[in-house]
């Protein structure tokens, strides 16, 4: 059986940190609030210069170095971003030629905060039928530049940056034990569009437009809709929440972070935290968590992780990958 096994993580962040008390300077608030509230004490934002292609490059020639591969054998590049350089062509051709590996595929997916699941999923499926052989996932965002800051709602839980990860197709023997993306559960559900969305659209107003969203909806629904797709996950290979080493989720908030783990019965010590130090980083979230834990020695070879997202849309999955 041909799998996609992940061979590599990498991350970017802009150079600028902007912690909490900083941005009560700028907004009404404060670091005890947002701390209460979010479990988030800083951020990074991107300086003039640093753009979602620039970050998305960083992190995939990380992945790559980790990997041990040259950028020329990548026949893949599926970048998550909301936040694209342009509104066309799409950024992940940018990355493409910055990383000297012209002439395979490489195209955006647009899923928001899931964004990373969604071009995971995309990936293993082309190189599970062979369409290409090596792979590189990115979720990369500037979301600072589409928040409204006078808004203290939105503006103090998101922050900049890039993860990726390097998938190789490979045979695998029957009998011995899968590795890499076992399975992948996505699901969408448009109802929910003015509960969390961007005010603006080339097609629409013909403005870039700005983040709105009702947190406290959002909130309830992400609890139900991430547990609910986990176990989804796990059951598609017949195994328990017991099973899984780490769980690595979507960074959007430590209460939902919490939230989702008591409803799932799993150790809070299995769930890979990083909404402190980067607050929401979108699509880049799930694999920034992912290559610090995996560099910082938490995440080994043969763990059975489980990746989880829900973002605008509202979009929301999970995968399972041993690594």
């Amino acid at each position: 059986m041909r799998r996609s096994v992940l061979v590599g993580t990498g991350s970017a962040l802009p150079k600028k940190v902007v912690t909490n008390s900083e941005l009560a300077q700028r907004v009404d608030t404060s670091d005890e609030w947002i701390v209460e509230r979010t479990g988030i004490t800083q951020r990074y934002i991107a300086d003039e210069g640093e753009t979602t292609s620039s970050l998305a490059t960083d992190a995939a020639r990380r992945a790559i170095e980790a990997a041990g591969f040259e950028p020329a054998s990548i026949d893949l590049i599926v970048l998550a971003t909301a936040t694209p350089d342009q509104t066309f062509p799409a950024t992940a051709t940018i990355v493409q030629h910055n990383l000297g590996c012209g002439g395979g595929i490489a195209f955006d997916v647009a899923a928001v905060c899931s964004g990373f699941l969604y071009a995971l999923g995309v990936a293993d499926s082309m190189l599970r039928t062979g369409m290409a052989k090596r792979a590189v996932v990115i979720g990369s965002e500037t979301f600072s530049r589409i928040l409204d800051w006078e808004d203290r709602t939105t503006c103090v839980l998101f922050g900049d940056g890039a993860g990726a990860v390097v998938l190789e197709a490979q045979e695998q023997a029957e009998g011995e034990t899968p590795r890499g993306v076992l399975a992948t559960k996505l699901h969408a559900d448009g109802a929910h569009n003015q509960l969390l969305f961007v005010d603006g659209g080339p097609s629409t107003t013909g403005t870039v437009g700005q983040l709105r969203m009702k947190g406290r909806e959002v909130f309830r629904h992400a609890v139900v809709n991430l547990a609910d797709v986990l176990n989804e996950v796990l059951e598609s290979e017949g195994l328990g929440t017991a099973d899984i080493d780490w769980l690595v989720p979507h960074q959007a908030n430590a209460r939902i972070l919490d939230g989702t783990a008591k409803k799932l019965g799993l150790p809070p010590a299995k769930v890979v935290k990083t909404v402190d130090q980067h607050a929401n980083t979108s699509a880049a979230s799930v694999p920034l968590a992912l290559d610090q834990a995996v560099r910082d020695g938490r995440i080994k070879a043969g763990d059975l992780v489980v990746l989880e997202a829900m973002g605008g849309g509202f979009t929301w999955g999970a995968s399972l990958l041993r690594i």
